[in-house]
């Protein structure tokens, strides 16, 4: 590494470190100031309501202590990552906080951030934690199994509330709204639908595809210590089959769309019809980051795993049709298999649009929304009411994407718009 990089690098760790901040929230209290508790008689139910058991008092990572002074659960899961690199312990110990008792809800679910802690947030934990123990691992430690089980079994619990929440009909398609994708569709999706009925998305099928990955490798790595945990292997790769399967269906009743070559959110109408609603965006792409590679060593550490999941997919090949191709026949440079959610023919058709520049590729990263957009807008009618999703560089031109102070409706930068008016007034302000 040069001297340059290297002091790039410091830099950037430093701000991580510099970030620490004591964060201090008591739920039951907070909700007692607000009239909202719902242990007491007469409360009025608000935000946050279902918090109660709410105690906050620890020293977190903060995306930024000035502008940002709060935790975002996903963006947590992300910071420990760098931090690996210079204090591994403290990583752990951020990537443990959100499943404490205190923190983590009696029903599974993940706190998302102050102002509503019933958001829905990407479910990344359990790759954070193995990005973690891979860190770990390259850094000359042991593998350190009372954290991985600690983890692992309390991810369990908020992969089961997934399952029961946000997948409301058992049809191992998920919704989940806002999933920090700053609502990209055409539909508030942290609102209820003006169609109404149901929004099965791609991202947050995708996400949980991933989700089931990760614990997968996670069970594999705890079953070299403990066999028992062969069986939940087993099981989180069964799961990923039958989210494979139904994110894959195919026809008019699935999110691929064979015409386009892409994956849409689905909208399931009250009559149980449905409609793709055929935004080209970052959301569509996330199916291709559900794909995790398996070595040979992770084959022979569960030998039991890999005979019962090849014989489940020989007693019933469609779950094997819906995915990339595994097993004898299927494997790569030094053995290596994929274990991913989109097959090869679709893989291709999915990058051809996204390293095209007239699509999603730009000068400066990947378009969180295609430049197709620009000249075809996606217009989607209901009630007399007209929704639409426009191509635009820069600030949105909508509440509904953050508004003007947050990048939402396109590019990962604004210079790609020549016309770019400059910082927002409260930034111009502050330099004043």
């Amino acid at each position: 590494m040069s001297a340059d990089a290297a002091n790039v690098m410091r830099q950037a760790l430093a701000g991580m470190l510099w970030s620490k901040q004591f964060f201090f929230f008591d739920g039951d209290n907070w909700l007692d100031e607000h009239h909202s508790n719902p242990l007491h008689t007469g409360y009025r139910s608000s935000r946050n309501s279902e918090w109660f058991h709410l105690l906050n008092k620890d020293i977190i990572s903060m995306p930024d202590k000035w502008e940002y002074p709060w935790y975002a659960a996903w963006d947590l899961a992300f910071h420990t990552l760098p931090l690996a690199i210079v204090d591994p312990d403290f990583a752990k110990e951020q990537m443990a906080l959100m499943l404490k008792g205190v923190y983590l809800h009696p029903n599974g679910q993940i706190p998302a951030y102050e102002w509503n802690f019933s958001d829905v947030n990407p479910p990344v934990h359990a790759w954070a934690t193995l990005f973690l123990h891979r860190t770990e691992q390259a850094l000359g430690g042991d593998t350190d199994v009372d954290f991985l089980k600690a983890t692992f079994n309390k991810l369990v619990m908020n992969f089961t509330w997934w399952v029961n929440q946000k997948d409301r009909f058992g049809k191992n398609v998920f919704e989940g709204g806002f999933l920090g994708l700053d609502n990209i569709g055409v539909f508030d999706r942290s609102a209820p639908l003006p169609t109404g009925g149901r929004l099965e998305q791609a991202d947050g099928t995708a996400w949980m595809a991933l989700f089931a990955q990760n614990m997968l490798e996670l069970a594999i790595e705890l079953a070299a210590h403990d066999p028992t945990y062969e069986d939940m292997a087993v099981k989180f790769a069964e799961h990923f089959y039958y989210i494979a399967r139904a994110m894959n269906r195919p026809g008019d009743d699935g999110m691929w769309d064979e015409e386009d070559g892409f994956y849409y959110d689905l909208l399931r109408l009250p009559d149980g019809t449905a409609t793709r609603l055929k935004v080209r965006s970052m959301v569509g792409l996330l199916p291709l980051c559900a794909a995790t590679v398996t070595e040979p060593w992770q084959r022979e550490l569960a030998p039991r795993v890999t005979a019962e999941l090849q014989a489940r997919l020989q007693r019933m090949p469609e779950l094997r049709d819906s995915m990339h191709p595994m097993g004898p026949g299927h494997l790569g440079v030094a053995e290596r298999g994929l274990f991913a959610l989109v097959n090869p023919e679709r893989l291709r058709r999915v990058l051809s649009k996204m390293l095209d520049e007239s699509e999603f590729l730009s000068p400066y990263g990947i378009r969180s929304i295609s430049k197709f957009h620009q000249q075809h807008p996606y217009v989607f009618h209901v009630h007399g009411q007209e929704y639409r999703v426009d191509y635009l560089p820069a600030e949105s031109n909508t509440g509904m994407f953050g508004g003007k102070f947050q990048l939402a409706g396109a590019d990962l930068d604004a210079r790609e718009r020549d016309d770019h008016p400059g910082p927002p007034e409260f930034l111009s302000l502050l330099r004043r």
